[in-house]
């Protein structure tokens, strides 16, 4: 924290040490790389105090729905709880996306706090992306191929996997 900013290992110590997982696994390395790619504007690997409080406002939300989502409080979602999560955060994908999805971040059929998040922030990167171009709001856009050209090497940089989200 010195310079102001903070990068993947700071968040990791600070999350971890302010408790905010409770009772959940602390957040890997990785989900704290994907939660700073989401507010990094200008690719430094780090985020200032205002992306900071951001991320925070995001998290307390997840972290909300999550817990209302996992029913039977076994520190998981399976398939369905996630739908109806996904769902209430205004998502709405198609069930090939969900198994994408499910393939990519569930263990053995259950999606962990830490998986969840980093689905959430992805989701969130997408559909920002996808609205962004979305200047008409007809649900589709169209890209250039610099356009694709820069969204393939962002994904390579913070290790996204290509979801296509259909936005209702």
């Amino acid at each position: 924290f010195q310079d102001g900013e903070v990068d993947a290992d700071e968040l990791q110590t600070c999350l971890t040490q302010s408790g905010f997982t409770g009772s959940y696994a602390p957040f890997s390395l990785d989900t704290c790389r994907i939660m700073i790619s989401m507010l990094d504007k200008d690719y430094s690997g780090k985020m200032g105090f205002s992306e900071f409080k951001e991320l925070f406002t995001a998290l307390n939300g997840w972290k909300q729905n999550f817990t209302t989502f996992d029913r039977d409080r076994s520190g998981t979602i399976e398939r369905l709880e996630m739908t109806q999560a996904i769902n209430a955060m205004g998502y709405h994908v198609s069930p090939r996306v969900l198994d994408v999805m499910m393939k990519r971040y569930s263990r053995e059929g259950r999606i962990y706090f830490d998986d969840y998040v980093a689905c959430c922030v992805k989701l969130r990167a997408l559909t920002d992306n996808f609205r962004r171009r979305d200047i008409l709001q007809h649900g589709r856009v169209s890209f250039q191929y610099d356009d694709v050209s820069f969204l393939q090497e962002q994904t390579r940089q913070t290790q996204e996997v290509e979801l296509q989200v259909k936005i209702y």
